[in-house]
């Protein structure tokens, strides 16, 4: 599954490097599927929906960091732990029970935003 960050996160800024899907923002910026990512052009993402891989999305919190749930793959492929929870000084990354994925989705969604 996805992780997402509560309301508890304190903004100070730890996750977001260290993310290797550059899926974390701070509040209030707004994402692209290409950022940090091999997307580009036409992306169709696992949620549905077409997108401009370039182009700005609303942000999906705007007062604390979050994190972008399509390009989450909770670090599987890079690392064996999520690193924003590892980094967290308040523990607020936490599994997102709305967004569970297996191991091979996991995989999958890293290989849709790594594409050579």
């Amino acid at each position: 599954m996805a992780i997402k960050i509560t309301d508890e996160c304190i903004n100070c800024g730890a996750c977001e490097p260290e993310c290797p899907n550059n899926a974390i923002y701070e509040g209030a910026e707004e994402w692209r599927f290409s950022d940090g990512t091999g997307l580009s052009g036409k992306v169709k993402p696992k949620s549905g929906g077409e997108y401009d891989a370039d182009e700005p999305q609303e942000p999906v919190d705007y007062d604390v960091f979050y994190i972008v749930t399509d390009k989450c793959t909770e670090c599987v492929g890079f690392h064996e732990e999520p690193q924003c929870a590892e980094v967290c000084p308040v523990d607020c990354c936490v599994p997102d029970e709305d967004n569970v994925e297996t191991q091979d989705e996991l995989f999958a969604k890293k290989d849709f935003l790594h594409l050579d």
